[in-house]
Formats: C-alpha cells, sequence, structure tokens
C-alpha cells in the first residue's frame, strides 16, 4: 500500500512563507530564498536579543555620565562614591532618575561625593 503524506509539503512551505511576509522580492514568495533569509533572520533576531541588553546598558551609562557631570562629578567617581555608601540603585533605575527626576539624582551625586 502507498504512502499518502497528507498536506505536510504544503503545511511545512506554508510555515516558511508566512515567516517571510513582508520580505522584499522573491524572499516573500519562493520557498528556497525564503527558507534562507528567514533562517538568517532568526540568526539575527537570536544576536540581537543579547546586543539590545548591551545598548540599554550603554545607554543609561552615558545618560548618567551626562548628570553625574552636570553636577561636578565624573561617571566613574560617582559609581564608586555610592557603591561605597552601599547604595544599590542599578544603572537602569539611575539612568531613570537623572532623567526624570534631577532633584533626586543632585542628592545622589551629594550622597556619594561624601564618600568618595
Amino acid at each position: 500500500m502507498r504512502v499518502k503524506r497528507g498536506s505536510n509539503r504544503k503545511d511545512r512551505r506554508k510555515k516558511i512563507l508566512n515567516l517571510a511576509e513582508g520580505y522584499w522580492g522573491g524572499k516573500s514568495r519562493l520557498h528556497r530564498t525564503a527558507k534562507i533569509q528567514v533562517e538568517k533572520s532568526l540568526q539575527y533576531a537570536y544576536r540581537d536579543r543579547k546586543q539590545r541588553k548591551r545598548q540599554f546598558r550603554s545607554l543609561w551609562i552615558t545618560r548618567i555620565n551626562a548628570a553625574a557631570r552636570l553636577n561636578g562629578m565624573s561617571y566613574s567617581t560617582l559609581i564608586a562614591g555610592l557603591k561605597g555608601a552601599g547604595c544599590e540603585l542599578d544603572r537602569k533605575v539611575l539612568a531613570d532618575l537623572a532623567v526624570r527626576d534631577p532633584q533626586a539624582f543632585g542628592q545622589l551625586v551629594e550622597l556619594a561625593k561624601q564618600k568618595a
């Protein structure tokens, strides 16, 4: 008796083409090129989930440094002073304070100056 495979091939191809929706030209229409591009796109997505974390940390450090210099202190001495004072705020929170509440950030700078 012969094997009837049903819609497996069509389903597998449809899954790839659905993932390739919005790609330019044949990459969204032709199975072989779509498959290659979808694989590459998934690699980019994996890599960039890691890079996003690095980029945000870098952004927070830039913002903290800018706010610290407005208060007459460098980033490194601020962080060292806060560590010495036992302040456990992370860079994400410090950057948010620097942008949204400069007065509170200024108080943290004063605390760091005492401990530096």
